[in-house]
């Protein structure tokens, strides 16, 4: 099947088809699925997750943490011949074609990393140079360069380590671009880079700290970490300020059932906290998200390695709760005009530190807010159901529609009709941990559907 290519909007916010039409980034963290699954168990996973609404596959094709280099894949075929990626092993990227190819015939994109960064950004562990990268990166885009469901992520989990790094990496990106085009040509391509998360604030490091004027880098990607109260929303703001404007999402937030800090004597994200970096993240501006799960993104399965173990098997962790959420968050936005999404801080009149939800930590009780840029509809984002008091000044028309969104179950309650204008307080339908509510409002005369439901 031969999806659309996807290129940046022409206002330079969002991701879109070749037709035009909007497309909503959806990944999931699938870093392991071309070492560590048959294609008959890569089958299940994609069939699953296109049916929950995803739109890409996060994967990796050489990494020494799940194999590739050292460790073969489910048929014990290495990456690439005594260690040089310089000598690629067929067989292993056969497996990847097949793959990539059963992606698209699902209709979905693959988010595709050439390398994990350490073997670019730490020196103990550096196998490429930039005259190897742009070997490597003219290989892969000659491989696929008829695909069409690729988008291209450098980086893996780490920033650039000096000079030679920096260059690597834009070797990298060059050889791709020669591979796909025979020329130095990005146009055709979409590029971003995958950087490592934040423990502490600032709570997450983007692209753009290391690439963003770069002509290879077609949008940001930040990585809020798996920290509680790490705020992306914060660090997808500042990217969205900077210019040129370049669509940015937060490409690794906080794993459902992932140990906080990493930490057994911590607690697991919920499906609560993963929601959480989604609607703050979307509503800061961010033109998609994506979900991970622990034992998904290693496709884990009993008694293969050490560590902090995921709760339960790979195909058990398929159903978790958030990543069924993940698909109620697409449904709001694609249920409203998309490209003229904006965020807008300045609808939320109440303070921060006003009323707070009894038991909740600040960190996870924030509002965020966004709009159609003319006004025609609101978005807010109540991450533990705390009231909240609007300026409906900032919207447009004689009289609003309101309605309560739950994204927990992707429905929603009509609130009723009022005059536009002044200020209003609305109350969520409960609050407290797990009750976090999406306050949607509409211009009547726009006669947009309910939430979540398409036109």
């Amino acid at each position: 099947m031969m999806l659309q290519r996807l290129r940046v909007s022409t206002n330079g916010r969002f991701l879109a088809r070749e037709d035009g039409s909007p497309f909503f980034y959806l990944g999931d963290t699938a870093w392991a699925i071309f070492y560590r699954l048959t294609r008959e168990e890569a089958d299940e996973y994609l069939r699953d997750r296109a049916a929950r609404g995803f739109t890409v596959i996060q994967a990796v094709a050489l990494n020494d943490e799940f194999g590739g280099m050292t460790l073969p894949n489910a048929y014990n075929e290495l990456a690439v011949q005594d260690g040089d990626p310089g000598r690629p092993n067929e067989a292993y990227f056969a497996h990847m074609d097949w793959i990539i190819d059963r992606a698209a015939v699902l209709g979905l994109y693959v988010g595709l990393l050439p390398t994990w960064g350490d073997n670019v950004n730490k020196p103990a562990r550096r196998v490429f140079t930039p005259a190897s990268a742009v070997a490597y990166g003219e290989f892969f885009g000659r491989r696929y360069r008829n695909r069409t469901n690729l988008l291209w992520i450098l980086g893996g989990d780490s920033r650039p380590d000096g000079p030679e790094a920096v260059e690597t990496w834009r070797a990298l990106a060059r050889g791709i671009a020669i591979g796909v085009t025979g020329q130095e040509d990005y146009t055709a391509l979409l590029l971003t880079y995958h950087p490592p998360g934040g423990t502490f604030r600032p709570p997450a490091t983007s692209s753009g700290e290391f690439f963003h004027t770069e002509p290879w880098l077609a949008f940001n990607m930040i990585q809020s970490g798996h920290r509680i109260g790490n705020h992306n929303w914060e660090r997808i703001a500042e990217d969205y300020a900077r210019q040129p404007a370049k669509p940015v999402l937060d490409g690794e937030p906080c794993y459902e059932d992932h140990l906080d800090l990493h930490d057994p004597a911590r607690e697991r994200f919920s499906a609560w906290h993963v929601r959480q970096r989604a609607y703050w993240a979307l509503f800061a501006g961010a033109c998609g998200h994506t979900y991970g799960h622990d034992t998904i993104y290693r496709f884990w399965i009993p008694g293969r390695e050490g560590g902090p173990l995921p709760q339960v098997p790979w195909r058990e962790g398929l159903a978790a709760a958030g990543a069924d959420d993940m698909r109620h968050a697409r449904a709001l936005l694609e249920s409203r005009p998309f490209f003229s999404r904006v965020p807008d801080q300045a609808l939320l009149l109440h303070d921060q530190a006003e009323s707070p939800v009894v038991g909740i930590a600040p960190d996870l009780d924030h509002a965020q807010a966004t709009r159609d840029r003319d006004g025609g509809y609101a978005c807010i984002y109540l991450s533990a159901g705390r009231p909240v008091t609007l300026d409906l000044e900032r919207l447009t028309g004689e009289r609003l529609q309101g309605y309560w969104y739950d994204p927990r179950q992707g429905n929603y309650s009509l609130i009723g009709t009022f005059p536009r204008g002044g200020h209003r307080r609305f109350v969520p339908p409960s609050s407290g941990q797990d009750q976090d509510w999406v306050l949607v409002l509409d211009d009547v005369a726009r006669g947009f559907p309910p939430p979540g439901v398409r036109a």
